[in-house]
């Protein structure tokens, strides 16, 4: 595996393996949403086997870019932190091209987002990025690394309570990743970042939870609830 550096003659970024790289996302996918850093969920994550993940993760250890913590967590390094951030930046921009400039729906953005990622230069990314306005976020409302950060107070909609009124950020990244079709249910729904809804009961005994969203009412199961963050009114 090849280490990142900026090969100065022609812009172009010459970072991780494709491979490698996809092992760097799901990392800082896991580690931005707070899940537990560990083997067998990033191996459940990428759809691959556990000793798979160990060998790759033994060669990102020796090339600096993850470590184990005492509690047997994967970490990033510096160096693996600053390389995620230009992978992550980088798909979101493109997914943010792809559908305000030519139109696509939300799954098939990031699906294809995940595909030219790894063949965008530091220049194009660049130039896409001042072209598409400066985004602050990708579609889904998640924060673009280097150009903005997550919302502040923001949590997860299955924690709030009956009558609780809020404002959804973003979407998930397990949403994105490993549902997608959970994604399309979001978005034809209309329960996409900037959207207020109300909490119009919480059902403890079902994991359920109903709530109001422009003219319509949803019912949402606490899992799915758990992948919209939202940031609650102050007035309640």
């Amino acid at each position: 595996m090849q280490k990142v550096r900026l090969d100065k003659s022609n812009g172009a970024h010459r970072g991780p393996s494709e491979v490698i790289s996809r092992y760097l996302e799901a990392i800082y996918y896991m580690w931005s949403e707070g899940e537990p850093l560990r083997s067998a969920r990033l191996a459940d994550w990428l759809g691959v086997s556990r000793p798979t993940v160990t060998i790759a993760l033994r060669r990102m250890a020796r090339d600096g870019m993850v470590r184990m913590t005492r509690s047997k967590e994967i970490e990033l390094t510096p160096a693996g932190m600053t390389a995620a951030e230009s992978i992550v930046r980088r798909h979101r921009i493109m997914e943010r091209w792809l559908t305000d400039g030519l139109g696509l729906d939300w799954v098939t953005a990031d699906e294809e987002a995940a595909r030219l990622e790894h063949a965008v230069s530091d220049v194009v990314e660049k130039r896409l990025y001042e072209s598409l306005g400066r985004p602050k976020t990708c579609p889904h409302g998640n924060p673009i690394p280097g150009h903005s950060k997550p919302v502040p107070r923001e949590l997860r909609l299955a924690r709030l309570q009956t009558g609780s009124r809020a404002a959804i950020t973003r979407v998930s990244e397990v949403a994105e990743r490993e549902a997608p079709r959970l994604l399309a249910y979001l978005h034809d729904r209309g329960l996409t970042p900037g959207r207020k809804l109300k909490v119009v009961e919480v059902d403890d005994v079902g994991r359920t939870m109903r709530v109001t969203a422009g003219d319509g009412e949803v019912t949402l199961s606490h899992e799915t609830a758990g992948k919209l963050w939202v940031v609650p009114s102050k007035k309640g």
